[in-house]
């Protein structure tokens, strides 16, 4: 075998490799003396076939095979003698080959750029922490009072408005015919609440008890029951009752509701739910300190199959989202928007290679145990669903292994923090969920694109986000 470099020039490397015919011919052979083991050809034994025989029936089928082991085994040498690390799978062309002559191929690829982990027990990040005011447990005990409504008869003689519960008997009728589940007596309907087809409830809005009158309506196409789909229905409505809805009131009974013995337990719960929340959020700052920390103590080349990679990614993203947004499926980004997107992919791909380094040279690794937490914490994001996601999971390798990425950032990060002088630092809900960054185009004034733009992004390996909707944003 014969190596010549071609290319050295930043990240880049080229070589020219040539394996001679002889040499080729030599591992043609010895494939071949694999094959005849176990061939049966007549007249000979198996494994004793002569070497010429086998050349002139099964030479061609074996050649494709040694041709491909031959070049990715000598990839890896050439790889391995010149101690490189490729970013990415390398670019192999078959510069010439003709049987019975020399074989000739060219490698391209680009490597990981090499630089110093710094001490990372030499970083100073400050975590933002709050606790739950008791103002905010009362507003999220209210909301919950609201979810859990309860109702009173209405004083007066008042008529029936949208939020009103009204207690009716119904009887309706489609072409003619009284159909099963047309009829109800005694049933408690909130208007506005959409629970009836067409604008059934619309038309009993405006009435008083004690009324007697006729809603006619039209099933949508859809609808489950055939006889009905798409027809027009008339029902007799007798209103018997109004009743105004009003929240639960917080006591005991309300702790009931959502399976709790007193009111004390439900405000211990919403202060510890209020509390991860909040714990959740100032995580989520010092793990973007953090990140922008590291992006102003790194700045190397990254191989640009990485950066390509990533940006094609968190492109199609933006593209997706803005489509949404806009509900236009041809809408596309601005300019600017793939110039800030740019920039988000290179500090992601640098930071990612950092990351990578800090956990291979401390021995961080992703088990089943937390491929299997990854999971679970996927299927809650999916209530009712769990068991579906952990099919999904289970059946689709390519989707586990998709999540050793994230696993693995997040326990470098964890390693990174644990190590780092990290103070807290008290303050208020309002501060804690004030978002520091300003917007891109504003920073770009006081320094280089790059930091500027970075600073949009919080974190390494998360799912792509619109960065392109920025200056939607800034502007409203």
């Amino acid at each position: 075998m014969q190596v010549k470099e071609t290319l050295n020039k930043g990240l880049k490397r080229g070589y020219e490799v040539t394996i001679s015919a002889q040499e080729l011919s030599g591992k043609i052979e010895t494939r071949l003396k694999e094959v005849g083991k176990n061939l049966k050809v007549p007249g000979f034994r198996p494994g004793k076939v002569p070497m010429q025989i086998l050349r002139s029936r099964y030479e061609d089928n074996v050649l494709g095979e040694v041709v491909e082991k031959t070049v990715n085994d000598y990839t890896n040498k050439t790889i391995q003698d010149n101690k490189l690390r490729p970013a990415l799978q390398p670019k192999i062309e078959i510069k010439s080959f003709d049987k019975g002559k020399d074989l000739s191929y060219t490698v391209e690829l680009e490597i990981l750029p090499e630089f110093e982990v710094q001490d990372v027990k030499a970083m100073k990040l400050v975590k933002q922490v709050t606790k739950p005011e008791a103002s905010a447990v009362d507003e999220a005990l209210e909301r919950i009072a609201g979810h859990h409504k309860s109702s009173a008869p209405i004083k007066g003689k008042r008529a029936a408005k949208t939020g009103d519960t009204v207690v009716i008997d119904f009887d309706g009728e489609c072409g003619g015919e009284r159909l099963p589940g047309m009829k109800s007596k005694d049933f408690h309907l909130e208007l506005g609440s959409g629970s009836f087809v067409d604008n059934f409830e619309d038309q009993i809005a405006g009435k008083k008890a004690g009324e007697e009158f006729q809603v006619t309506v039209t099933f949508p196409e859809n609808y489950g029951n055939k006889e009905l789909a798409g027809n027009k229905a008339t029902f007799d409505v007798n209103l018997k009752e109004i009743r105004e809805s009003k929240p639960m009131e917080i006591d005991d009974e309300l702790a009931k509701k959502v399976g709790m013995e007193k009111v004390d337990d439900l405000k211990k719960a919403v202060t510890e739910q209020l509390q991860a929340e909040y714990d959740n959020i100032s995580r989520m700052k010092l793990k973007r300190s953090l990140l922008d920390a590291m992006d102003e103590m790194y700045s190397f080349e990254v191989p640009q199959g990485m950066l390509d990679m990533e940006f094609e990614a968190i492109k199609r993203q933006a593209e997706h989202e803005k489509k949404q947004e806009e509900g236009n499926d041809k809408a596309e980004l601005a300019k600017d928007d793939v110039a800030e997107l740019k920039v988000i992919a290179e500090r992601r791909v640098r930071l990612g290679l950092v990351l990578s380094e800090i956990g291979q040279t401390n021995n961080i690794t992703v088990n089943d145990q937390d491929l299997q937490r990854a999971v679970i914490t996927e299927a809650q994001k999916y209530p009712g669903q769990e068991a579906q996601v952990f099919e999904m999971f289970t059946k689709n390798k390519q989707m586990l292994d998709n999540l050793r990425a994230p696993v693995f950032e997040e326990k470098v990060v964890e390693y990174i923090l644990g190590q780092a002088a990290v103070s807290d630092k008290e303050v208020s809900l309002d501060e804690l969920s004030t978002e520091e960054d300003a917007p891109v185009k504003a920073k770009a004034k006081k320094a280089p694109a790059k930091k500027a733009a970075a600073k949009k992004d919080d974190a390494v390996d998360d799912k792509a986000k619109a960065k392109a909707t920025a200056k939607k944003k800034e502007a409203k």
